[in-house]
């Protein structure tokens, strides 16, 4: 299996979500043989989109100048990694309620049209990453979970089924670990274990599909 594993963590050592994700591909690759291609947004973060680059994608491929090819030189190679991987991993932390920075921005530049997405002949939208097993795993400094009190404040996990269910991402994975952040040890340590247990679990569901 061709994985490719984004960790958007600026946290080394102490980085939940970093963890959380070497769990899941240990547990993963001790049932699969694994092809990794890894890639660390806070290290190779991309750049935020300028007006050149949305003229460039916006403009038709045979059109382009080789400024404009230069340009999306970038969000091409990104683009091509999902496409050519057979699962995608994606460990982020919650960030004010919603998405870090750094990965907003890789968001922006593997949302391409006529690359990730494709436009039908009746108009419709058509997502290229159908194919490929979606994981994201995600930390939460307070309790966001159904029934919980801030449970309306987690606009991270619509943002991301928004954004990769148009590019073909129909049934994605979400194991988020909550709380950890602004709870007690004991609260953090069973959050942990939650999420540990239920990347057990897929891991096993991974390598039977």
């Amino acid at each position: 299996m061709k994985l490719l594993h984004v960790d958007a963590s600026p946290k080394r050592a102490r980085s939940s979500s970093r963890a959380l994700a070497r769990y899941f591909l240990d547990r993963l690759g001790a049932h699969l043989t694994l092809d990794i291609d890894y890639l660390d947004l806070t290290v190779d973060t991309p750049p935020h989109v300028t007006e050149a680059f949305a003229i460039a994608t916006y403009t038709s491929e045979e059109d382009r100048t080789q400024a404009m090819r230069d340009t999306l030189a970038h969000s091409d190679a990104l683009c091509r990694r999902l496409l050519d991987a057979d699962a995608l991993v994606f460990a982020m932390p919650m960030y004010n309620f919603s998405i870090p920075s750094a990965f907003k921005a890789f968001i922006d530049h593997i949302v391409r049209t006529n690359v990730t997405y494709k436009t039908d002949a009746d108009g419709s939208y058509v997502g290229q990453l159908a194919r490929q097993k979606t994981l994201f795993i995600t930390t939460r400094g307070a309790d966001l979970r159904p029934g919980t009190a801030f449970e309306a404040y987690d606009v991270l996990t619509p943002a991301l089924r928004a954004a990769f269910g148009f590019i073909g991402v129909a049934k994605p994975w979400f194991v988020d670990a909550q709380p950890l952040q602004f709870a007690d040890q004991d609260a953090r340590n069973a959050a942990m274990a939650r999420a540990r247990a239920e990347l057990d679990a897929l891991a096993l569901q991974w390598t039977k599909e």
